[in-house]
């Protein structure tokens, strides 16, 4: 998922403007009108739900599996994790897909997305060992899946990477790319004959900013202005590589799509007034880094090139901290993207830093943008979580003018609280950000699937079993885990059968 602390986090814990999480601000609204003449989504689009492979499936060290980052990480430093908890058994997916099956059934979905983890199909993280149990319960969830009239829809990398290349380097190892192609080429082969949609990455930003340049995830490296961007630069190249594999080997007999997930926020002036060219120059320092590279020039935006130069050289240095995609690699990258995978939760407001503030160097200085929010939006249990719907109708319509109107796929989209089986925060949430999905389609924007985060309630990264996603609880202290639907899960049953957003 967003990884609980959303890729601009760090921007918002820097102007301190988080508003406190009370009765007063939860009870704010959160809605969005109608806009366009239909009132229906499209005949076929599609609605789905999502998890994460080390958030849900829990047997961290059975049948084969070799650890993950995720699972170093916790066992090292519980502190780390607000509860001192671990994904060792979470919701237990691995041993209760039925449970699971069960759930998507009851919600109508027409397709599930679910992540892959790398380290139980291939322990060593090549492909000197290909573990015949991890094959099996994958093999076994999709064919469950296509029997039940669901599709499936499957994460290559949602942040678990194999302990073993984490150790030299992960995604700072150019070797990476090597690796993570033959990954994907083994994902193709062994399931691409029933997996139409591919995802190679999810939430780069929140991978490469957390891991790299905050050094609060795993691998726990602080280089910002440094290591998010070489791991920036190495995930884009092995993402392009899984693409061109696919298209070059598989396509022609497999028919499927590949993209790449990518979590932007849009972006408001506090004063109230337009300004294309602030609202742009950040929606390029967080979606158009890879986006723009990939959907549109081949390289990185000229904003960001340019600015990371000039401060590259101010700090003394003889090259620029942002690596070069030279002629050769532009190719291989423009173009690589069936369809761009978005994962939409908030949005800001934003201004320009004066002087630029962060570490010199990092993120936060080479753009020069200061974020913060409204306390008049609703918040979530999660600090950085605020209800703003239009943001979502917007960043949609930002995507379609940029990108030469690009299929998106919704691949995340959710509300955080305690749990409770009665929630209507999360209904009134999902309401509007539907109704910002509509609206965008109204307003001409290729958008053909909603995903929401998540189907149930499980491990959330850094805040452990804190805080709660799902559509459905689960009984953590029980032997059977059970399932229990929540009102929201009813609501979204209601908008997939009648393809309306009930009031």
């Amino acid at each position: 998922m967003k990884a609980q602390i959303f890729a601009f986090l760090w921007a918002c814990i820097l102007c301190g403007s988080f508003a406190d999480f009370n009765s007063e601000n939860s009870a704010k609204p959160c809605e969005l009108a109608h806009k366009g003449e239909n009132i229906e989504f499209p005949k076929d689009f599609s609605f789905g739900v999502a998890t994460s492979a080390y958030q849900i499936e829990g047997a961290w060290n059975e049948d084969g599996k070799a650890p993950s980052m995720w699972d170093t990480y916790t066992h090292e430093h519980p502190e780390r994790i607000s509860d001192h908890s671990t994904g060792d058994d979470t919701v237990e997916s691995y041993h209760r897909f039925d449970q699971d099956l069960a759930v998507l059934k009851e919600l109508k979905v027409n397709f599930y997305r679910f992540s892959i983890s790398w380290s139980r199909v291939l322990p060593n993280a090549d492909t000197s060992v290909k573990n015949r149990k991890g094959i099996d319960y994958y093999n076994m969830v999709i064919d469950k899946l296509l029997q039940n009239n669901i599709k499936p829809m499957v994460t290559m990398f949602h942040y678990d990477m194999p302990e073993s290349f984490n150790e030299f380097g992960g995604f700072t190892n150019s070797s990476v790319i090597d690796y993570f192609e033959a990954y994907a080429s083994f994902l193709y082969e062994t399931f691409g004959d029933r997996i139409k949609w591919w995802i190679t990455f999810n939430d780069p930003y929140v991978f490469c900013g957390m891991g790299y340049a905050e050094g609060t995830f795993p691998p726990l490296v602080h280089s910002p202005g440094v290591g998010d961007y070489i791991c920036m630069d190495n995930l884009l190249r092995s993402h392009a590589r899984a693409y061109r594999s696919y298209k070059e080997k598989y396509y022609s007999y497999q028919r499927g799509k590949v993209g790449i997930n990518i979590n932007p926020a849009f972006f408001y002036r506090k004063d109230g007034q337009t300004s294309d060219e602030l609202v742009d120059r950040a929606l390029q320092y967080q979606l158009g880094w890879l986006a723009g590279p990939i959907y549109n020039t081949g390289n990185y935006p000229s904003v960001i090139i340019q600015d990371i130069a000039e401060n590259s050289k101010i700090e003394g240095l003889s090259e620029s901290r942002l690596p070069v995609i030279n002629s050769t690699w532009s190719d291989i990258i423009k173009g690589s993207g069936d369809f761009l995978a978005v994962n939409y939760y908030t949005s800001h407001y934003v201004e320009i830093a004066t002087p630029p503030e962060g570490e010199v160097p990092s993120k936060e200085y080479d753009s020069k943008i200061k974020v913060s929010m409204d306390d008049k939006w609703r918040r979530a249990k999660s600090e950085w979580l605020y209800c703003v719907p239009q943001g979502l109708e917007d960043v949609l319509k930002w995507i379609r003018d940029k990108y030469n109107n690009v299929e998106v796929l919704i691949t995340e989209n959710g509300w955080s609280d305690d749990g409770q089986l009665d929630d209507p925060q999360r209904i009134d949430y999902l309401r509007a950000h539907l109704q910002a999905v509509l609206n965008a389609i109204n307003d001409g924007c290729n958008v053909t699937h909603y995903t929401h985060w998540s189907a149930m309630d499980n491990f959330e990264w850094n805040k452990g079993y804190t805080e709660k996603f799902g559509l459905y609880s689960v009984n953590m202290t029980s032997e059977n885990k059970e399932r229990f639907p929540k009102k929201s899960a009813a609501f979204y049953t209601s908008v997939i059968d009648s393809r309306r957003i009930l009031r």
